[in-house]
């Protein structure tokens, strides 16, 4: 098994600012649009967040590249494309593989920029969209996904599968320390060097069980195979997403 913290969401680069917590639950802001959405941040009902989150650079009105994309039926819809995407496929990412889902965040005063997981995915269908039943990716393009709209690269990808978000902004759930920055992250204890990709170089790994995280990249994979560490603690932050 494989989990994969996926950087979502908006950020300084994407969008100008974090997302907001609102009444004690995260919301993560889709990033803007880069041309193929037929959803604005107004119709998500994040018209009011993504403009005082962007300080006014984004309206209500603007596209956003809605995903990942979550269903009231507790199914996600992710799309992953380019090197990303190839990364995903060379790090053997498939099947019953958990996505963990994580973004930039801030309280509800605007203070405490730090970086929370917000949402999962378990991996159940993966969906070449250049060589898959056109009838399928209707399917998808009717739900409104983005890259089921217009091809984003040739290994386009949507995974389909089991997926939910947090209801609340649970100190669990948090990944940056609480003194900051964002970056500077608490490990699990079974997380060491060389087991994340992305993350090789003997100084990212601290002594106080602390990892310095990169700082762009969006997919970043733990290879646990069957080891009972990581699996408990998955099974503990897949139980405080779905409260």
């Amino acid at each position: 098994m494989r989990i994969i913290f996926s950087r979502k969401g908006f950020d300084s680069a994407a969008g100008g600012g974090a997302s907001p917590i609102v009444n004690g639950r995260p919301v993560s802001l889709p990033i803007p649009s880069g041309g193929w959405s037929q959803t604005t941040y107004a119709d998500l009902g994040l018209g009011d967040l993504a403009e005082e989150a962007s300080r006014g650079k984004i309206r209500s009105s603007d596209y956003c590249h809605h995903d990942p994309m979550f269903g009231a039926d507790d199914t996600c819809l992710f799309g992953q494309c380019s090197a990303a995407q190839t990364h995903l496929r060379n790090q053997g990412v498939g099947k019953g593989d958990i996505f963990l889902f994580f973004g930039l965040f801030r309280d509800q005063a605007g203070r405490d920029p730090h970086h929370r997981l917000f949402g999962y995915q378990r991996i159940e269908e993966i969906i070449d969209l250049a060589t898959c039943p056109e009838g399928r990716k209707h399917e998808l393009a009717a739900l409104g996904h983005p890259h089921a709209l217009g091809m984003h690269a040739k290994n386009d990808v949507i995974y389909a599968g089991e997926g939910r978000t947090a209801s609340s902004a649970s100190p669990m759930l948090r990944l940056t320390v609480p003194e900051g920055p964002p970056s500077l992250w608490n490990r699990p204890d079974w997380l060491k060097r060389g087991g994340l990709s992305y993350h090789d170089r003997e100084d990212r790994w601290l002594r106080d069980g602390r990892l310095r995280s990169v700082a762009r990249g969006q997919e970043f994979v733990a290879n646990i195979g069957r080891r009972k560490g990581p699996r408990e603690w998955l099974a503990k932050i897949l139980d405080e997403l779905t409260k």
